[in-house]
């Protein structure tokens, strides 16, 4: 029998978001992300009355809540503060057709079994019901992926893993299709922050509890010779002439329905009722006959 890997180990996970979760800090990121969420919502022009938060953090269910009428929220663990119920992402309580809305914000990327999950969430949503995440992705923190490698290489002669892997958009968008969902849709957005401090930025990571939880990390904490070669790498090849380091954020953006026989179905092939060479304005052609010359200058 299979085994998916483990790539992350989700214990020590939900631990740095319980530590982060009583952290005084600003989660602009998570801000950012669920105001990108409730802006897709409010363009939806339909309410919604049972709707699910997976992982929810104080900034987004803050936003969210005006978008159902009554919401059940999760957490990864009862160190966390809240009213939520304790829940993993990779393994949901819920009765199929429960929800007809379910949301996550910035948790999904470290599951291990993402299409598992999406099936699961799927399964959770009634007909035409509707689900909305965001999540790591892309190139996210690549500058700081690459200087702990030449930092580590310097020093020790070997790298060992800190920065987890992120799927690319076309990746995700692939995995809402094969989960089941209906007009999958995704999209990223770029943030680039700038840091004065390497501090800094580990702060907002640890605030959002997205510090290294990787199972094959290091356990060992990092010596000083080691952190000096990263930070000057980091500093040589991604900061401004200002000295402010760069960290660049890629948010995806997942849409998907659960399945409805209302929902707009694709054409079957060979059922158009038009050419598309007379909507073009073009004239069509056999597979292998020459193009039509070019038209000369219009005036």
């Amino acid at each position: 029998m299979n085994t998916l890997p483990k790539i992350f180990d989700r214990a020590l996970y939900a631990r740095r978001r319980a530590r982060g979760f009583r952290m005084e800090a600003d989660r602009f990121l998570v801000t950012e992300a669920a105001g990108h969420i409730a802006e897709r919502l409010g363009a939806i022009k339909r309410s919604f009355v049972s709707g699910l938060e997976l992982s929810a953090r104080p900034e987004s269910a803050a936003l969210l809540t005006p978008f159902a009428e009554r919401w059940t929220r999760t957490k990864l663990s009862q160190a966390e503060t809240g009213r939520a119920i304790v829940v993993d992402e990779e393994a949901l309580p819920f009765a199929p057709e429960s929800f007809d809305l379910v949301v996550s914000v910035l948790n999904l990327q470290a599951v291990n079994d993402l299409p598992g999950a999406l099936v699961q969430i799927r399964r959770a949503l009634k007909p035409d019901g509707l689900f909305l995440a965001a999540l790591f992705g892309g190139d996210t923190l690549h500058e700081l992926r690459s200087a702990f490698a030449a930092g580590e290489m310097q020093v020790r002669g070997g790298i060992s893993p800190r920065v987890a892997p992120f799927a690319d958009v076309r990746a995700l968008g692939a995995l809402l299709q094969r989960a089941g969902f209906a007009l999958p849709v995704a999209d990223s957005e770029r943030t680039t922050v700038r840091y004065r401090a390497f501090t800094t930025l580990a702060h907002d990571l640890r605030a959002m509890g997205e510090t290294n939880a990787l199972t094959e990390r290091d356990r060992r904490p990092m010596r000083r010779d080691t952190l000096a070669a990263t930070l000057a790498r980091y500093a040589a090849s991604d900061s401004d002439g200002q000295g402010l380091l760069a960290a660049t954020f890629d948010i995806v953006y997942l849409t998907g329905w659960a399945p409805h026989e209302s929902q707009q179905q694709p054409l079957r092939p060979g059922s158009a009722k038009a050419r598309l060479a007379d909507a073009l304005g073009t004239q069509e052609r056999k597979a292998g006959e020459p193009a039509a010359p070019p038209r000369g200058p219009r005036s």
